[in-house]
C-alpha cells in the first residue's frame, strides 16, 4: 500500500492507461517506485465501451501495484480539454483573477457554469501578462473521476496531459535555452508543446495513432482490431522513393499507407509555430523530442526530421528521475518516452511543477470544503467546551448562593399562585390555535407540492435529447429488487377521461375499496382504500442514434440530486424502452416510473355530477 509521502500518478489516455507511484527522494526529486500499464481499444466504434474499460483498467491497475484507497493524481488526454494563453490588459494583480473570469466567459464555448476550469499566469517575453486557460465540460469530468472512485480509488487532484508534459519536460531538460517542441503522438490526438525558456503554448491536433490504423483498416478493408495489429507488428513509415525500394511489396505498400496518414501532421505543426510566433511573440523552434505511443513506429524520427528539417530525439521524462530496486529497469526503459504524464504529475506532489492547473471535479470540491472548515469547527467545540467549563466552575461556587435565593423566589411564588388558574387558560388557548395555525401551514405547503415536485424533476430531468410528454401519479407501486419489473399493476390517481372532463368535475380516480364497489363502480358502504401515492410513471421520447442513454444519464442525475424522488441504481428500475429508432422514426419512446422519498396522500376525490 502506497504511504502517505508517495504520489500515486495515474495517466488516462484514449489507449494506454498507466500507473506509477513516486516517493520524493533525498535531493528534492522523485523516485518511481512502482509502475505497470493496461492498453484499451481506441476504436472509433467502440467509444461507448471506453469508460467502462477504462474503470477496470484502473482497478487492476491499483490491485497490481498494491495502492490501496490512495489519493491520486490524474491526467486528463489534451483532447477532452479546452485549451486558451490569453493575454491580459496591463491591470493590478489583485483584479486578475476577475478579469480571467471575465476573459473565460469570452473564451470558452460552453455555458461557463457548465464547465471545470483553471488558470495561471505565466511569464511572458514581452513583460506582458498571459495566463493559461484550461477547461473541460463538468459532465465529462465528473464522469472521468466516477470511474475512478468506482475503481476504488480517490482524487487528489487532475491535470490536463499537456500540461503535466511540460512540467516533466522543463524538470529534466533545464539546460534547454533555444525553443523546443515535443510532439506526443498519442491514440486520437498529438499534444504540441513549445518550451521556451519558462514559457510555454500547446495545441491539441486531431491526428494519432488510431488515424493511422483507421486509414490500414480503409485500405485493407480489415477491422479496426486487425489494423492495429498490422500497425504494431510490421508498421514503418516510409522516408522516401528509395526507402520503400529497399522492403518488400507488402512492408513497403503499409509503409506508404502509414506515411500518407501521417502526412497532415507536418503541416498542423508548421501552422501552429507561425502562430505561436506571430500571435505569442515565440521563436521557430531548433529542436524536436517526441513522445507518447505513437513514436513507437520506426523511422517516424527519421520522417520529422525530413519534413521539419531540424533534430529529432526521443523524449526522456526519467532523464533526472531514479527508478527503485523492485522495478523492472528494461521495461521502463523501453516505454520511457510514454511516461512524461506520470512524471510531470509526481513533481507535483514534491512542489517541483511549474504549472499546477487544477481541475476539480463536483465530489472533490465538496471534500475539499468540509476539510477548510473543519479546523472551524475544531475550534469552535474546543472554544465551546472551555465556556462549559468555566460555566461549571461558576455554577459550583454560586450553589450556597443560589438555594439562599431558592427559598426566596419559593415564598414569592407561593404569593403568585392565585395567578395560575387564569394564565393556564391562556396557555390552552395558546395550544389550540397553533395546532390551528400548524393546520393552515400544512394546507399551504400541500397547495404547492406538486409544483415543487414538477419543479425537482424539470431541474433535473432536462436534455436537448430527450422530452417529457406524460407525469402521472400512481398508487401502491412496488418493484421486484432482483428484476426490474413491478410485482403488480400500479393505479393511476389521475382519471383516464381527464382530458374530456368539464370544468368543476373531479380529474381523480375514485379509489375505493374493491370490496365494496357494486356494478356500476359506485361504492356501496364509502370505505376509502387507505392506498397513497408512492411513485410517478414519466413518459417521454429521445431521440438521435443512440441517445437512449441519455435517459440512464438524466435518471442518475436525479438520483444524485433530486430531492422528492428515491431512485435506485438504473439496472434496479423498470424502465420500458427501446434502444434503437424504428426506421424513418424522428425519436422512440420511454417509460420509467420513479418511487417517491416519501408517500403522499391521495386528495379527497371530489363526488361526481349526478
Amino acid at each position: 500500500m502506497a504511504d502517505a509521502q508517495s504520489t500515486v500518478a495515474l495517466n488516462i489516455g484514449s489507449q494506454r492507461i498507466s500507473m506509477g507511484v513516486f516517493e520524493p527522494s533525498k535531493n528534492g526529486g522523485v523516485i518511481l517506485k512502482k509502475y505497470d500499464t493496461s492498453s484499451i481499444l481506441a476504436d472509433p466504434a467502440a467509444e461507448m465501451a471506453r469508460l467502462p474499460q477504462i474503470r477496470v483498467a484502473v482497478s487492476e491497475l491499483g490491485e497490481t501495484l498494491k495502492v490501496g484507497k490512495a489519493k491520486l493524481r490524474y491526467a486528463i488526454s489534451g483532447q477532452s480539454v479546452f485549451t486558451r494563453f490569453i493575454k491580459l490588459p496591463p491591470i493590478e494583480d489583485e483584479n486578475i483573477e476577475q478579469l480571467v473570469t471575465f476573459e473565460a466567459q469570452q473564451h470558452v464555448p460552453f455555458p461557463i457554469d457548465e464547465v471545470i476550469w483553471d488558470w495561471q499566469l505565466l511569464e511572458s517575453a514581452s513583460g506582458e501578462k498571459e495566463v493559461a486557460l484550461v477547461a473541460i465540460k463538468g459532465e465529462a469530468l465528473n464522469e472521468m473521476n466516477n470511474v475512478v472512485m468506482e475503481a476504488g480509488l480517490s482524487t487528489a487532484e487532475v491535470d490536463a496531459s499537456p500540461m503535466a508534459l511540460y512540467n516533466a519536460l522543463r524538470y529534466n531538460y533545464p539546460e534547454l535555452e533555444d525553443t523546443t517542441l515535443l510532439i506526443d503522438i498519442g491514440a486520437k490526438t498529438s499534444n504540441l508543446i513549445y518550451l521556451e525558456g519558462k514559457r510555454m503554448f500547446t495545441r491539441s491536433v486531431a491526428v494519432g495513432g488510431a488515424s493511422i490504423t483507421a486509414a490500414i483498416a480503409k485500405e485493407y478493408g480489415i477491422s479496426f482490431s486487425e489494423a492495429e495489429s498490422q500497425k504494431c507488428s510490421n508498421g514503418m513509415v516510409a522516408i522516401n522513393a528509395a526507402h520503400t525500394e529497399e522492403l518488400d511489396e507488402a512492408t513497403a505498400a503499409l509503409a506508404t499507407v502509414i506515411r500518407n496518414a501521417l502526412g497532415k501532421l507536418p503541416a498542423e505543426i508548421a501552422r501552429t509555430t507561425n502562430y505561436f510566433r506571430s500571435q505569442h511573440g515565440g521563436s521557430a523552434p531548433k529542436r524536436i523530442m517526441l513522445a507518447g505511443g505513437g513514436s513507437n513506429l520506426l523511422y517516424l524520427g527519421e520522417f520529422f526530421q525530413e519534413k521539419l528539417r531540424m533534430p529529432v530525439e526521443l523524449f526522456n521524462p526519467l532523464r533526472r528521475v531514479s527508478v527503485g530496486k523492485g522495478v523492472d529497469v528494461d521495461r521502463v526503459s523501453a516505454d520511457a518516452h510514454q511516461l512524461g504524464e506520470l512524471v510531470g504529475l509526481a513533481l507535483r506532489g514534491v512542489g517541483k511543477a511549474s504549472l499546477m492547473i487544477d481541475l476539480v471535479p463536483d465530489v472533490v470540491s465538496r471534500e475539499r470544503d468540509a476539510a477548510r472548515r473543519k479546523p472551524i469547527l475544531i475550534g469552535a467545540a474546543a472554544i465551546l467546551l472551555l465556556g462549559l467549563g468555566i460555566w461549571a466552575a461558576a455554577n459550583t461556587s454560586q450553589k450556597n448562593g443560589m438555594e439562599r435565593e431558592y427559598k426566596s423566589l419559593k415564598e414569592k411564588h407561593d404569593g403568585l399562585a392565585s395567578f395560575a388558574e387564569p394564565l393556564s387558560r391562556i396557555a390552552a388557548r395558546e395550544a389550540v390555535l397553533n395546532e390551528l395555525s400548524g393546520q393552515l401551514v400544512d394546507v399551504q405547503q400541500a397547495r404547492v407540492l406538486w409544483i415543487d415536485i414538477w419543479n425537482d424533476l424539470a431541474a433535473n430531468f432536462k436534455s436537448d435529447t430527450v422530452w417529457l410528454i406524460d407525469f402521472d401519479p400512481v398508487t401502491d407501486y412496488q418493484i421486484n429488487e432482483n428484476q426490474p419489473v413491478a410485482l403488480k399493476p400500479a393505479q393511476s390517481v389521475i382519471s383516464s377521461e381527464f382530458p374530456q372532463i368539464v370544468y368543476g368535475k373531479s380529474a381523480l380516480t375514485e379509489l375505493r375499496d374493491p370490496d365494496t364497489r357494486d356494478s356500476k363502480n359506485k361504492s356501496k358502504k364509502g370505505k376509502v382504500n387507505e392506498s397513497k401515492i408512492n411513485a410517478i410513471r414519466i413518459k417521454g421520447f429521445w431521440r438521435g442514434k443512440g441517445n437512449y442513454n441519455n435517459v440512464y444519464k438524466l435518471i442518475d442525475r436525479l438520483r444524485d440530486n433530486s430531492k422528492f424522488f428515491d431512485v435506485k441504481a438504473t439496472e434496479k428500475l423498470a424502465i420500458v424502452m427501446p434502444t434503437t429508432l424504428a426506421e424513418g422514426a424522428y425519436a422512440a419512446p420511454f417509460e420509467v416510473t420513479l418511487i417517491l422519498k416519501k408517500s403522499l396522500p391521495i386528495p379527497a376525490v371530489m363526488k361526481k355530477a349526478e
